[in-house]
């Protein structure tokens, strides 16, 4: 790893973090030369358990999917933690179990358990008490200095802006590093997310969700620091699963599909078999 997420953070520029949820959506990101890497758990959830996101799936699910995506990347990882799994000693066992687990970065929201998409209606959050001490928990559990907490509240949409303001205000007295104000609705509650903080934000890029899609330049220039693309990845794959499943559905071959495909060579040297290759090679010749 040539720089952590920490020292990238001291640097100008935006941080575009695509969102990963298996070990091949990750491998394909780290190759592709990143700054950082999202874990998303809308992708985990749905790809690992099959199911939505709304709480369903455990601080286990998703510590092994930290420590496996982790392993076998070299670009820092930035993990969603949810609700941190429960309480006040759930949030410390969580921040624990994925700094160790490799991840460089834990990003902890406000919702009730069970929590939901934030890009999805009927959140709820806690009160803000509640929520700070999470925060100071989470800053007070972790070894280093050097991993991140970031602070997400979905107070937004049944409370309005001034109140997801306000949590943020407090999450930072509590320690968070980083503010992820979610799901704002419009480029002009952006631009007063940007100009009410003076420390690094993180942009929610939900295709489809409801904050808008902006270009680079455009998060820049409203004090972004941080864009996450959770679903793009998830979303592109299920779109060429479903083509190319429908058409040998309907023709009983892959022959004619007009859509692309990944050369077999290439994806199986991604996938690490070059190394069963050597490994075999090399016992070959002791023998």
């Amino acid at each position: 790893m040539s720089q952590t997420f920490s020292e990238r953070l001291r640097q100008p520029g935006l941080i575009v973090a695509p969102g990963v949820y298996d070990l091949v959506s990750a491998k394909l990101a780290d190759q592709a030369g990143f700054d950082a890497l999202y874990m998303t758990g809308f992708g985990v959830v749905a790809s690992h358990l099959g199911y939505p996101d709304a709480g369903l799936a455990t601080y286990s699910d998703m510590v092994g999917r930290v420590r496996q995506i982790a392993d076998q990347t070299a670009t820092p990882l930035i993990a969603d933690g949810d609700t941190g799994y429960g309480g006040l000693l759930n949030v410390d066992h969580t921040v624990r179990g994925y700094e160790a687990g490799g991840a460089q970065a834990i990003q902890l929201e406000d919702q009730e358990f069970p929590k939901k998409c934030g890009h999805t209606p009927s959140r709820r959050v806690i009160p803000l008490a509640d929520a700070a001490r999470k925060i100071k928990v989470a800053a007070q559990a972790r070894s280093s200095g050097d991993f991140k907490i970031i602070a997400r509240t979905d107070a937004r949409t049944a409370h309005g802006l001034d109140e997801a303001l306000r949590r943020g205000e407090a999450f930072l007295k509590a320690g968070a590093d980083i503010l992820f104000i979610e799901s704002p609705e419009s480029v002009e509650e952006m631009e007063r997310i940007g100009r009410a903080f003076d420390v690094p934000l993180l942009a929610n890029m939900v295709e489809g969700g409801r904050t808008p899609i902006l270009a680079r330049a455009e998060l820049e220039a409203l004090g972004y620091r941080i864009a996450i693309y959770p679903v793009a990845g998830l979303l592109a794959a299920a779109h060429a699963l479903q083509s190319v499943y429908a058409h040998l559905k309907a023709t009983g071959s892959t022959r004619d599909w007009a859509g692309g495909l990944s050369q077999f060579s290439d994806f199986v040297r991604m996938i690490g078999f070059e190394r069963v290759w050597e490994f075999e090679r090399a016992n070959a010749e002791s023998e």
